[in-house]
């Protein structure tokens, strides 16, 4: 199984010794105060820990440089309860390596109308000392978020906790190793792209194997093992008797949990977390994983198909975000185009993780022919998926730069049955409308292959594509075609600088 490090982020108040040391005692207990409620509920699940309050550009820059040092230290959280003069940070936020979240608040909520004098008013001044802190990021353009807001707010506390867990991401996510096996489909461009950029930009490691390398492993699979991941099977999925009283589909469910055991110990063994497969490269395969990726997928790798490691990297990242629920590889398959009623049929020919199923029903395993790969009749999960708002989302390489597409998505129930498409299905309604969606997402560049999932928001992406230092286009219920690729344009003069 995948096992990830502990994290933390770091709060760091800014203040000055101008107050005395009295201001400076209820900065700090204020600060402790701070983080402590941040904790205390549900909405932030990385830790944060106060490390100090700091008034000297010396003590800026030594905490920084023991954050940027710190694998534990996934993100920075600054801010300024006093007025803290930005000239002492420039040092700091010149040596900050770690994603930063400006947090623009004050220890009360309210001003206290009848008692307010000079000594709260220099305690308590948040309201210009940020706007001070963040000239100076804006001037030095660091990246970084900016929420603004109570702190004891819920829907603050909801976005310093999605921030933190983007953090996290992004610091994890310079692990993330993506195994090959087979190369990408031939001839097809948008699943290819710079291994070396990838590395340099999120850390990822991309290696290719031999599908060789894959069979030594599924043929020293012992029947005992698959015996256990059979009886797994029987207890999460429905199989229907037909399959189990004949010969050869029950062969070939067997067949993929061979597959599923030998995939799972060369991951492990590699220190990868994510993989692709291609149905173009399988010499010495009886069949080309289907149920054993999604019960993969279901355990929080990342996978793609046909050699798309870029897709596998991603999806890997996006579980980690969500703890691998309600997220799933994914491809635009098809269109419902009538009138008023326009869908995307969202799918893949075997590969779509079980983790978006609909909570009342169980997946059920059926074998059928592919005519892909020219190999064996493969096992697979057939499920419709829950309805609710997601986000799908795609990585593409641009030769100068990578760029993240989000079309922001409301999954609806499938109302019609689909005898003879055994696959799992979703079906949805991009906004603003399909068309608009269609032509954005394609001007942008956007890929048939994605990574949806109903747990993040494009906030959430947005912020990792920020931390990660990469261009974000969103597809929301506001976007029109023509300013989409106006912000295309526009973007092309930042990004080549």
């Amino acid at each position: 199984m995948i096992k990830a490090k502990q994290n933390e982020i770091w709060f760091i108040t800014g203040s000055q010794h101008l107050y005395g040391p009295e201001t400076l005692e209820a900065v700090k207990a204020h600060s402790e105060d701070i983080v402590e409620g941040l904790q205390k509920g549900e909405a932030i699940t990385t830790p944060i820990r106060f490390k100090q309050v700091v008034t000297t550009s010396d003590e800026i820059l030594t905490l920084i440089r023991q954050a940027n040092s710190d694998d534990s230290c996934a993100g920075i959280i600054t801010w300024m309860h006093t007025f803290s003069p930005a000239k002492i940070w420039i040092a700091g936020l010149k040596a900050l390596q770690k994603p930063l979240l400006h947090l623009h608040t004050q220890y009360n909520a309210e001003i206290p109308w009848n008692e307010i004098d000079m000594d709260f008013m220099n305690l308590n001044q948040a309201a210009h000392g940020d706007r001070e802190f963040g000239f100076m990021t804006a001037r030095l353009d660091i990246p970084r978020k900016v929420v603004a807001g109570h702190w004891q707010q819920p829907h603050v506390q909801k976005r310093i906790g999605r921030w933190a867990k983007a953090a996290v991401t992004a610091s994890e996510g310079r692990n993330i190793k993506v195994a090959r096996f087979g190369d990408n489909m031939r001839n097809v461009a948008v699943t290819e792209g710079d291994k070396v950029e990838a590395e340099a930009v999120f850390g990822w490691i991309v290696q290719a194997h031999g599908i060789g390398d894959l069979v030594e492993y599924v043929n020293k699979v012992a029947d005992e093992e698959i015996d256990q991941i059979v009886r797994e099977y029987e207890q999460s999925y429905t199989i229907p008797e037909e399959t189990r009283n004949n010969e050869e589909t029950w062969q070939a469910v067997r067949e993929q949990a061979r597959i599923e055991a030998g995939m799972e110990a060369f991951l492990e063994d590699g220190g990868y977390t994510a993989f692709t497969t291609n149905f173009e490269d399988l010499h010495g395969m009886k069949q080309l994983p289907g149920l054993a990726v999604q019960r993969l997928m279901e355990k929080g790798y990342g996978f793609g198909a046909e050699g798309d490691w870029k897709t596998a990297a991603l999806v890997r990242a996006m579980k980690m975000m969500t703890n691998g629920s309600n997220t799933a590889f994914m491809e635009d398959y098809t269109y419902h185009l009538q009138d008023g009623k326009e869908r995307i049929l969202g799918s893949h020919m075997l590969e779509v993780c079980p983790s978006i199923k609909k909570e009342d029903e169980k997946p059920e395993i059926q074998v059928h022919p592919l005519p892909m790969g020219g190999k064996e009749d493969p096992a697979r999960l057939v499920f419709n998926s829950k309805a609710g708002s997601a986000v799908n989302a795609c990585l593409i390489d641009l030769g100068d730069r990578f760029r993240l597409i989000l079309n922001e998505v409301e999954a609806v129930e499938i109302e019609e049955d689909m005898p003879h498409l055994p696959v799992a299905g979703v079906l949805w309604r991009p906004e603003p409308n399909l068309e608009d969606a269609a032509e954005s997402w394609i001007l942008a560049g956007g890929a048939h292959h994605t990574c949806l999932s109903y747990d993040l928001t494009s906030e959430d992406l947005q912020d990792w594509a920020e931390i990660n230092g990469i261009e974000c286009i969103i597809i929301d219920e506001t976007s029109k075609p023509r300013e989409i690729q106006k912000e295309i344009r526009q973007n092309e003069a930042y990004w080549s600088k």
